[in-house]
């Protein structure tokens, strides 16, 4: 669950960082990229830019938030139910 959270935070780094002209070709920059642009694809393949602004980390981190906050929840139930 610890690495989900992290895993949001540098989300929200890396698209604060989209907004400042030539930060991406930082070293910081691009250690983000290659950490978070994989997953933020998987997005912006279906959600198209509107005026300019891309909604697609938006949807990540709520994908990120059900996933932590439901699903591994309800996996950790189960698994408690038949083995605790």
């Amino acid at each position: 669950m610890q690495i989900l959270y992290i895993y949001s935070i540098l989300i929200v780094i890396y698209t604060l960082l989209t907004w400042i002209p030539r930060t991406l070709q930082t070293k910081l920059g691009q250690i983000l990229a290659r950490i978070v642009e994989p997953y933020l694809n998987l997005f912006q393949r279906f959600i198209p830019p509107i005026a300019g602004i891309s909604f697609a980390p938006i949807i990540a981190l709520l994908v990120i938030y059900f996933v932590n906050n439901y699903v591994l929840v309800w996996i950790a139930n189960i698994v408690l139910h038949f083995f605790g």
